[in-house]
């Protein structure tokens, strides 16, 4: 296979996973430019993920793409420089892998700044390096960095940002984050990683050894009925950001939104038992959150 046929193969395996996320990523009833741009800022950003997590498809094309030699192939946090590097590359180059280089002409015709595309790239390095938060202003520091980007990178693709948005969307994107991370407290301890407070775990007289159990608990229960309400709060507060739009944005954002509500009722269905597997909303139960959500713009 000839190293462009390789290239755009992966490219194609990262874009791909767009059908398997929680949210529709650049959902049919958008304007095309904005699909294109959207899609582009999503292979970005799931490509950082999957090196942050050691999801890369076998076979280091990517590692070989960006410049990174075989024996440090497997090593992230190289990877995580070497992606950044690249990144580098949009605003004042030629990037070297195609993601990017899909990349740069959004970022040329939107008028995008480096800063949310480093903030997920510091996400994903401190990924690498804390496996354990104490106080929820950790996480939310954490969140500042991992989720808020992409809500602020979507404002601007679609000309929309200012001050009170953005701060909409900050709290948008961390209830998101929250709800992602209740959903997946069991995978996430797989990989060694607990997004729990260590503050609220002990609040809570939760042991890590308990978030390893087949079922929760009472006291795991409790804990994520409490992260649900703080998560759920948070979506409220920035539930105003649907009203302030228009058109098709406006119900982008209320599926956004009402995503995260949708999430959370399935969570407070299932008991608050996140253990077995990540509860999931129906298609259904997410339409009628959206309706309500459009209903009440907020």
């Amino acid at each position: 296979m000839s190293p462009t046929a390789t290239a755009r193969d992966a490219e194609r395996a990262t874009l791909d996973k767009a059908a398997g996320e929680n949210f529709p990523v650049a959902p049919f009833f958008l304007p095309r430019a904005w699909r294109d741009d959207l899609m582009a800022v999503y292979g970005f950003a799931r490509l950082v993920d999957d090196i942050g997590d050691g999801d890369l498809a076998p076979g280091g094309t990517d590692a070989r793409l960006l410049g990174v030699s075989p024996d440090e192939a497997e090593d992230r946090l190289v990877l995580l420089d070497a992606f950044e590097a690249d990144l580098r590359r949009v605003f004042d180059g030629t990037p070297r892998h195609p993601l990017l280089r899909r990349l740069q002409p959004t970022v040329r015709r939107r008028a995008l700044t480096p800063e949310p595309f480093l903030g997920l790239i510091a996400a994903n390095r401190q990924d690498q390096l804390v496996a354990r938060y104490e106080t929820y202003d950790d996480l939310l520091a954490y969140c500042e960095l991992s989720a808020n980007p992409v809500g602020r990178l979507v404002l601007a693709v679609t000309g929309t940002s200012t001050p009170e948005r953005i701060r909409r969307s900050d709290a948008i994107c961390t209830a998101l984050q929250i709800v992602e991370h209740l959903q997946d407290v069991k995978e996430d301890l797989g990989r060694d990683r607990i997004y729990l407070p260590a503050e609220d775990m002990k609040r809570f007289h939760v042991q890590e050894a308990d978030l390893a159990t087949p079922t929760a608990g009472a006291s795991v229960r409790a804990l994520v009925a409490y992260e649900a309400q703080r998560a759920r709060d948070l979506l409220n507060e920035g539930a105003p950001l649907v009203g302030s739009v228009h058109g098709r944005l406006k119900l982008l954002l209320a599926g956004f939104v009402a995503g995260g509500r949708a999430a959370i009722d399935a969570i407070a269905a299932a008991r608050y038992d996140v253990l077995p597997g990540p509860p999931k909303p129906g298609t259904v139960q997410l339409l009628r959150e959206v309706g309500v959500t459009l209903r009440g713009e907020g």
